[in-house]
């Protein structure tokens, strides 16, 4: 970290600053130059907030000189962070489909989705019991009946289970579900995501509508730095200009987050165009830019759906994505994981 110091800053005030820098355990080295003053920082500067240090009456400029996140951090971590669910790995050259619908409507509709994404080759059933939506009019899910109806599926296909998590109050609801997936609008519920560091659980974090991938890795870096270490990003199309589609899925993310981050990348191409016919093409660029995985809704009846039905496949047509998909996760020499 460097600090600009204003113009007409005392050296009483330069003093001051430093003593406050140095309770973080940090060293600083004072440099006067011929037209400014600038302190630099070495050592661990993550707890140093920058706005704080911004505010001082002396300061006029802050810059990072590295990155503010560490655990997720592929500096300090070179190798790819492989995440083991059930049997089946999440990154290090293995690809895994997470599939199913977006709501668990009833115990029939989600296990009979089940059966047939995994017939098609998913690894993962995905569908959510709680559902945040944007209307308080919409349906909101069937909370802990649609876990149990869940845990009926996986009982029956031995697919592991991928559902979204909203409260810190619903953690015990969630004891057997094998991956707790953070929702785009929950990216910065901060203390959501502390407790969930607290946990062992795998942990699938979607990137918010409007958030930068830096801040992205932030949200990672406080589920990490409260001792979870078994976060698997997504990229879930991020709000801009463009109307045609639901959000824009920013292909861009997934070799720079590679660049970054040691931590395992998926896609859900159904969340970022809104539209069926894009749910091929966007996911097979996917692969190709190096994800480990995506996230596609599938519905056995879109039409009738209860919530996001015009971005969900039947199953018919996620069997003939998945051939698509399998040819192109080999093409690029990784291995589908086997459900």
């Amino acid at each position: 970290m460097v600090i600009v110091l204003k113009n007409d800053v005392t050296d009483a005030q330069i003093n001051e600053l430093v003593d406050w820098l140095q309770t973080f355990d940090v060293k600083t080295n004072l440099i006067r130059g011929l037209h400014s003053k600038v302190i630099g920082l070495v050592g661990d500067t993550t707890k140093i907030d920058l706005e704080s240090v911004q505010a001082k009456d002396m300061v006029y400029e802050v810059k990072r000189v590295q990155e503010p996140y560490k655990q997720a951090n592929r500096r300090f971590h070179p190798e790819d962070t492989v995440i083991e669910i059930e049997n089946r790995k999440v990154g290090g050259g293995k690809f895994n489909v997470i599939a199913g619908p977006c709501s668990v409507e009833s115990e029939k509709q989600i296990i009979e989705t089940a059966i047939a994404v995994k017939k098609a080759g998913a690894t993962m059933l995905r569908g959510g019991a709680y559902k945040p939506r944007t209307s308080p009019y919409s349906f909101q899910g069937l909370g802990k009946k649609g876990l149990e109806y869940l845990l009926k599926a996986k009982k029956e296909t031995g697919l592991p289970i991928v559902t979204e998590i909203m409260s810190v109050s619903h953690l015990d609801q969630f004891e057997d579900i094998d991956v707790l997936q953070v929702g785009a609008r929950n990216m910065q519920n901060f203390e959501l995501l502390k407790e969930l560091g607290k946990t062992d659980k795998p942990i699938l974090l979607k990137r918010g509508l409007a958030n930068t991938l830096e801040e992205l890795l932030m949200s990672a870096e406080y589920i990490m730095s409260n001792g979870n270490m078994n976060v698997i990003l997504c990229e879930r199309g991020i709000r801009t200009f463009e109307p045609m589609t639901r959000n824009t899925l920013d292909i861009s993310a997934i070799p720079l987050l590679k660049q970054k981050s040691h931590l395992p990348i998926i896609v859900d191409p159904s969340h970022a165009t809104g539209m069926t016919s894009l749910i091929e093409p966007m996911s097979l660029c996917a692969v190709v830019s190096g994800a480990d995985g995506l996230e596609i809704e599938v519905h056995p009846d879109p039409k009738n759906a209860l919530s996001d039905g015009a971005q969900c496949l039947t199953p018919e047509s996620f069997e003939s994505v998945m051939e698509r998909i399998k040819a192109c996760v080999e093409f690029v020499g990784r291995e589908m994981d086997k459900n």
